[in-house]
């Protein structure tokens, strides 16, 4: 998602030129951020308003980086569409949208605006703070967890592929795990993992007291399943409403566990997807 060289947009007493831009809504927000909406708007300073913000990435006049955010969402939202489609779209927006222009960047962005210095912070007497900067995604934690489960979700067939058709979990999420082969698929686990049965636990228990805003989403998937996310403390879950879940844990480092259907995952899944929030 980058938007074309023209591009420019009002940031504090400066043009910008605009790299790329996501959403930063209930539903749909950069998940490295924080397990739900209102971590992610604190990692950037911002109250977490209902409706959310447009997040936009670039580069000053010289060189240095800063992030726009700005109230008028579904601009944002098309400009990403567009872009996507490898479609031009010149994301322009009006100065009395921004709503706040923030030093640095909270994610990578691998691409720089041509003719300008190389990117780079701004000074402390034009920042007026400390620059955001991308969570730290070197070894694993939260953000590369997070960043997993933002993986499988978009490829989703590929790791579904690696489980095959003959998967079949103990039904019973307590019963005992055994050990599965060390050369099993995405390092296949039964729910009887202790602690994936923590992770479903503590999952059952948002139906029941729902979590703050963004914990749960819910998005598209072919036929009429939906995708699910949940994060929580320690823990992220991908599931289809209509299959299997996938649970990554802070203490499991770069392993994908799945949890088969059995007789509880359907009902819990179907409650998640009642309570969870949804792209518009």
């Amino acid at each position: 998602m980058a938007g074309t060289d023209e591009q420019a947009v009002a940031a504090a007493d400066e043009a910008l030129y605009v790299l790329t831009a996501v959403l930063l809504t209930p539903a749909q927000f950069p998940s490295v951020l924080g397990d739900d909406y209102p971590q992610a708007c604190a990692a950037l300073g911002l109250a977490p308003h209902a409706d959310g913000y447009g997040l936009v990435l670039g580069q000053d006049g010289d060189g240095a980086r800063w992030t726009v955010a700005i109230d008028d969402v579904s601009l944002v939202a098309v400009a990403i569409a567009s872009w996507d489609c490898g479609m031009e779209y010149e994301l322009s927006p009006d100065e009395s949208t921004v709503v706040a222009a923030l030093p640095g960047w909270p994610l990578a962005v691998a691409v720089a605006a041509p003719g300008v210095p190389a990117p780079h912070d701004p000074t402390p007497e034009a920042a007026e703070g400390p620059a955001l900067t991308p969570p730290d995604t070197s070894s694993w934690g939260p953000a590369q967890r997070r960043m997993g489960a933002d993986e499988i979700a978009l490829q989703w067939a590929v790791w579904r592929e690696q489980i095959g058709d003959d998967y079949s979990p103990s039904p019973d999420p307590r019963a005992e795990a055994e050990e599965p082969p060390a050369d099993a698929a995405a390092g296949e686990s039964r729910s009887g993992h202790p602690g994936v049965r923590r992770v479903l636990a503590e999952a059952r228990a948002y139906v029941d007291s729902p979590p703050p805003l963004g914990r749960v989403r819910s998005s598209f998937a072919p036929g009429d399943a939906r995708t699910l996310r949940a994060d929580g403390p320690g823990w992220s879950i991908v599931a289809r409403t209509d299959d299997i879940a996938f649970v990554l844990l802070d203490e499991e480092p770069g392993e994908v566990l799945p949890v088969g259907r059995g007789p509880e995952l359907p009902g819990l899944l179907e409650a998640l997807d009642k309570l969870a929030v949804r792209p518009l």
